[in-house]
């Protein structure tokens, strides 16, 4: 199986060998429509080209499906590659330090110093894990909880902060929100595995510092429109369809300088869609170099603001009538 995923496949083969069958098989439509419209054989002419007809179609879907199937397969070629190394770098970075703890005696500091690395090195390969876990159970995440109002901008400060002690960078330096009272009715783990991933990203694929702008509005009715926009690179247009799909990265992995496995968006593309959301990538509204993510899901703007405006209490009316009665 481990050689079936890492084998790459190329699509001269299937391309060559459909056009060829295609041209044949015009060619030999074209012969029968010439040959029966001399002799006026209509009802066998019409049978010819029906069947040619379905047989170009036969062709041609198939074809399409064999390009999904030589992309996938390479994608997930990728994906192995990819997690291959995601592996085996904590690991051996981990054997490593064991090793000199072992071997050599060391003063505090350095004791001290050797003991935060390998603590960081455990927490990727759990993150690593844990993400190959959840798209295992994508359709049970968070099952086990209730759909409650939760609101937004504590929610996105919070992976903030996440994503910046991952990168082991401070949050302030990195993010600027500006987001209305807002909030969404979801279950909120399903909330954080989304927000968590997008944020993650958006300091990952950053420029150099990464800056990143976290806004939330209310969009049409009932609808919370959040976009997240950082200062990195952007996604090129043909790749903005791709990167939602499971296992994509653009480049090779032979080249690839930044960490990943090609899950984290289709793992928030998969959960937006069972949020009845949309989530895409589009440039920056302010012409800036970078791109921005828009999640569009339904929500509702905060009722808090309007509590002034609410109904009296009870023991608020009885108080107002007792100092109005003579």
């Amino acid at each position: 199986m481990a050689f079936y995923f890492r084998k790459r496949s190329t699509l001269r083969l299937p391309l060559t060998l459909s056009v060829s069958v295609m041209a044949l098989n015009v060619t030999l439509m074209i012969c029968w429509i010439v040959m029966l419209a001399q002799g006026a054989r209509w009802t066998a002419l019409t049978i010819g080209v029906v069947a040619f007809t379905m047989v170009l179609i036969g062709l041609s879907f198939w074809l399409v499906l064999t390009i999904k199937e030589v992309r996938l397969n390479n994608r997930q070629a990728n994906f192995v590659d990819s997690v291959t190394h995601e592996l085996k770098s904590p690991i051996a970075s981990l054997r490593l330090y064991l090793e000199t703890l072992r071997m050599r005696s060391l003063d505090e500091r350095r004791r001290q110093e050797f003991h935060d690395v390998m603590a960081q090195e455990l927490d990727r390969l759990d993150q690593l894990i844990s993400q190959l876990l959840e798209v295992g159970r994508l359709d049970a995440i968070g099952e086990q909880e209730q759909p409650e109002d939760v609101p937004l901008e504590p929610l996105l400060r919070r992976c903030a902060e996440a994503a910046c002690t991952h990168h082991r960078i401070e949050t302030p330096s990195v993010f600027t929100f500006r987001c209305e009272t807002l909030q969404l009715h979801a279950r909120p783990l399903v909330l954080e595995l989304v927000f968590m991933n997008l944020l993650d990203n958006a300091v990952k694929y950053g420029g150099d510092p990464p800056e990143v702008l976290v806004e939330a509005v209310a969009s049409g009715a009932n609808r919370v429109q959040v976009r997240i926009s950082n200062n990195g690179p952007g996604v090129p247009y043909e790749d903005r369809r791709k990167i939602f799909g499971i296992f994509y990265r653009g480049g090779s992995e032979l080249l690839r300088r930044r960490k990943g496995t090609g899950l984290g968006l289709y793992i928030v593309s998969t959960l937006v869609r069972k949020l009845r959301g949309r989530v895409y990538v589009v440039d920056r509204s302010d012409g800036s170099p970078g791109c921005t993510f828009e999640v569009d899901l339904p929500g509702r703007v905060d009722a808090a603001g309007d509590e002034a405006e609410s109904p009296p209490s009870a023991a608020a009316a009885v108080a107002e009538h007792s100092e109005n009665s003579p």
